[in-house]
């Protein structure tokens, strides 16, 4: 509903303007740092100072002389060269509160279509925690865009044609050993081992790099498809099931064995060389400089067979012919093979994809491969969260069952893995720390728990959609914070869908968690003078954290 007061108030501003035969500016708003100084604010006086050769603070007092005062504001105010809204919180409250439903902060839908592709682990192995953030971003970001309302289409990339799943296929061939002998509950885990142990084999024996790549060309003319195939299904099995434990659900697996198939790599390559910047020597390549691109992008090998890179642009093409916008979440090392696709499929008449880049997640342990066998699952992250959630909920409650704490156990869990993770913004590095993670006091189980007080709260007063505002309520300043932070939920929405900035929400959601434990600490609710007023503000709580807490991917208990 902040956008409400602010269109009202850019409103009032234009006609004061035109009133002055000021010339028109673009009029934006930010929020004060303090309360004191209003809830909205401008600097159009700077702008027009520079066109009317005034002073910004003779402007300012101009200004307000002739606005005349919109709906939900009591005051409007010059403090030098800003501009500031006071609003109304007697009528604006009641207005908000009252608006609050269950699907609060989702937008109007939109005609675009988006293709966002995320995740995408090479199915050699399990999730890892160097695999996480890609997921964790990807899928919150998809959720966010939905609730904003666009059709949004998740998408995971299945690398089968790579030299990891060639490798596993020559030790299948070669080890004498099935998949089952390999230890672990999940074929993933199983996968995750041979590939381990063939890393070692080739290791001690280099030469047989060549079979490797034999394997390779073989898959690509259409022989091995089904030891191929079974190992790549068997490894996706396990990392669905790992994802759908984080809340994570894809709604197409595309193969990039498909494009060359059906002829779609094949076309690329067509197409690429009726343009100027194809070369030849040895192998086939795309000369980049016209592009700021020093290095070129190979697009076959010397045996004419084609690589990820070339596999790579008919996928991006085929998502550009079947959608508006293109979103890849992928990791900064990418950041050169991103700028070559982007040229390329300008060459091709396709989108450029958008990127959201991260930066890498480690433990304090340090760095993971799943080559050198040196990693921590997600599986083992999940069950290690869960545990760990255990034991904090056992301290605090002693009157809980084992099948209620294990209940709550997996929400804190695996809410406070994805909290942590959305927290903060991509281009931030990242060190697993547990005991940040599962705080209590600060994060996504404080967050949790601020829903849960609320449930409780509400069920104790037999809450009802007949409760209504007493007529003589006027908000105090602790309910004034909650009131501010509730309005701005829609355009923290807004905006995280339009920046593609998923830390936002999970930000937001800390300070409405925060502003709410500090009412319920100092404003009485039941059996107050404004029990209606106060149960209301506890229900537009509930319901406002829910919904961020799902866009974030994450549970909210009504008990903890």
């Amino acid at each position: 509903m902040i956008k409400t007061v602010e269109d009202l108030a850019r409103k009032s501003l234009k006609k004061a303007i035109s009133s002055l035969d000021y010339p028109m500016v673009d009029i934006r708003f930010e929020e004060p740092p303090n309360p004191e100084l209003g809830d909205l604010a401008t600097t159009i006086s700077f702008e027009l100072a520079s066109k009317l050769k005034k002073n910004p603070v003779e402007i300012s007092k101009t200004i307000i002389g002739m606005v005349k005062l919109p709906k939900f504001f009591e005051r409007v105010e010059a403090n030098g060269p800003y501009i500031n809204f006071f609003i109304d919180y007697q009528s604006f409250s009641r207005e908000l509160l009252n608006s609050i439903d269950e699907d609060y902060g989702r937008l109007s839908k939109k005609s675009e279509k988006v293709i966002l592709e995320h995740t995408s682990a090479n199915p050699n192995g399990p999730l890892h925690i160097g695999h996480i953030r890609n997921a964790i971003i990807g899928d919150s970001l998809a959720r966010i865009l939905k609730f904003a309302g666009y059709n949004v289409e998740t998408h995971y990339y299945v690398n089968d044609m790579g030299r990891q799943i060639a490798m596993i296929v020559w030790g299948l061939l070669n080890l004498q050993k099935n998949l089952a002998d390999y230890h672990g509950d999940k074929w993933d885990h199983k996968i995750g081992r041979l590939y381990f142990e063939v890393n070692q084999y080739l290791e001690k024996n280099p030469k047989l790099k060549d079979e490797i790549d034999e394997l390779i060309r073989s898959y690509e003319n259409g022989e091995l498809e089904k030891i191929f195939q079974e190992v790549v299904k068997k490894c996706l099995q396990g990392i669905k099931e790992t994802l759908k434990e984080l809340h994570i659900k894809h709604d197409k697996f595309i193969w990039e064995s498909k494009f060359v198939r059906d002829g779609s790599v094949k076309n690329v390559l067509e197409k690429l060389k009726k343009t100027h910047y194809i070369r030849e020597d040895d192998v086939l390549y795309l000369d980049l400089e016209d592009f700021d691109i020093d290095k070129e992008l190979i697009l076959t090998r010397s045996d004419g067979t084609s690589l990820y890179s070339t596999r790579d642009l008919a996928y991006h093409l085929y998502k550009s012919n079947n959608c508006d916008i293109v979103i890849d979440i992928l990791g900064s090392d990418h950041k050169l093979a991103v700028r070559q696709i982007g040229a390329a499929m300008e060459l091709l008449g396709g989108k450029r994809p958008e990127v959201i880049f991260y930066e890498f997640i480690t433990l304090p342990e340090g760095s993971m491969s799943t080559r050198r066998g040196v990693f921590v699952s997600v599986d083992d992250l999940l069950d290690e969260a869960r545990s760990r959630a255990v034991k904090e909920i056992k301290k605090r409650r002693k009157d809980l069952k084992m099948a209620e704490i294990e209940d709550i156990a997996d929400k804190v869990g695996v809410g406070a893995i994805r909290y942590y993770i959305a927290r903060l913004s991509p281009e931030k590095h990242l060190v697993f720390k547990w005991d940040e993670a599962l705080n209590f006091e600060m994060g996504c189980a404080s967050i949790q728990y601020a829903h849960a007080r609320a449930c409780k709260l509400l069920k104790k007063a037999l809450f009802n959609n007949d409760v209504k505002i007493e007529g003589e309520w006027a908000p105090d300043e602790t309910e004034k914070d909650v009131i501010r932070l509730l309005a701005k939920f829609p355009k923290v929405v807004e905006e995280s869908a339009k920046t593609r900035r998923v830390h936002l929400i999970a930000q937001y959601l800390q300070e409405l968690a925060n502003a709410f434990n500090k009412f319920y600490k100092f404003s009485p609710v039941i059996g107050s003078e404004f029990e209606g007023a106060r149960l209301i503000i506890v229900d537009r709580v509930r319901k406002t954290i829910k919904n961020g807490l799902k866009l974030l991917g994450i549970e909210a208990p009504t008990m903890m």
